[in-house]
C-alpha cells in the first residue's frame, strides 16, 4: 500500500514502513523506515501518526513527525488479519478478515480502544469510509456497504455480489471495486441497492481515484 502526505510517500511493503521524501519527484529519497512486528498491508497517515493493518499483529500507531525516525506508540490487536485501514476523524477502520469491519477508536494514538464491529459475510481485505458509510471490499462476498453513524453498532446497509473483491474507492455516487480480473463501476447513490453502472478488464490489487482517473495497482 502507499499514502501520500505532504512531501512524503509512506510505503507499505512486507513487514516494513519505508517513508520517502518526494519533493523532488524526479529523484525520490528514502528518509527513514519502520520494522513492523507484523505484516504491513496497509498505510494511512493522519497529523503527525501513521496507522498501519499490520496483519496478524492488529493496527499499529507510529509517530512521524520526524520521517527519519518513526516510532511506534500505540497498538491494538484486532481479532483476525488486519489487511487494510482508512481513518477518519476518531476512528480507524479495519478491514480485519474474517472479523469483518472492526471500528477502533483512536482519539488517544497512545491508547486505542475497541468501538464497534459488523462481522461480515466474506473475508474484508479493502475498506473506505464516504460521509456515513464504510464501504469493504469482502473478498467473495462483493462489496458490503455498512452505515457508520454510531460506530458503536455498525449495521448493514447493502452489498453488491461479484466475484472476488479485492479492493474499493468511492467518488462521489460511484464506487469503484477491483473484482476478480475487473474494475467494475457501482453507482451507490442509494446505498440500499447497488447497481453497476461499468466495467473494464483489469487485476485491480488496489485503487486510487483522482478526479477522471483511477489508479490501479494492475497485474496481468
Amino acid at each position: 500500500d502507499v499514502f501520500v502526505s505532504g512531501n512524503y510517500a509512506y510505503v507499505a511493503a512486507d513487514g516494513i514502513m519505508t517513508i520517502i521524501d518526494i519533493s523532488n519527484p524526479a529523484a525520490p529519497v528514502m528518509v527513514g523506515y519502520y520494522d513492523n512486528p507484523g505484516n504491513a498491508n496497509g498505510v494511512y497517515v493522519d497529523g503527525s501518526y501513521a496507522y498501519l493493518a499490520a496483519g496478524s499483529a492488529g493496527l499499529r500507531v507510529v509517530d512521524v513527525s520526524n520521517p527519519a525516525a518513526p516510532f511506534e506508540v500505540g497498538f491494538y490487536d484486532t481479532p483476525d488479519v488486519a489487511n487494510d485501514l482508512v481513518v477518519s476523524g476518531n476512528y480507524a477502520y479495519v478491514a480485519d478478515g474474517a472479523s469483518g469491519l472492526q471500528i477502533i477508536n483512536i482519539s488517544n494514538p497512545f491508547s486505542p480502544v475497541y468501538s464497534g464491529s459488523y462481522n461480515t459475510s466474506g473475508s474484508s481485505v479493502g475498506v473506505v469510509v464516504s460521509g456515513s458509510y464504510a464501504y469493504v471490499a469482502d473478498g467473495t462476498s462483493g462489496l458490503q456497504i455498512i452505515n457508520i453513524s454510531n460506530p458503536a453498532a455498525p449495521a448493514l446497509t447493502g452489498n453488491f455480489a461479484g466475484s472476488y473483491s479485492y479492493s474499493v474507492d468511492v467518488a462521489g455516487n460511484y464506487a469503484f471495486l477491483g473484482v476478480s480480473s475487473t474494475l467494475v463501476a457501482v453507482d451507490v447513490s442509494n446505498p440500499a441497492a447497488p447497481t453497476q453502472v461499468g466495467s473494464i478488464a483489469a487485476y485491480a490489487y488496489d485503487i486510487k481515484i483522482s478526479g477522471n482517473y483511477a489508479y490501479l495497482n494492475y497485474s496481468s
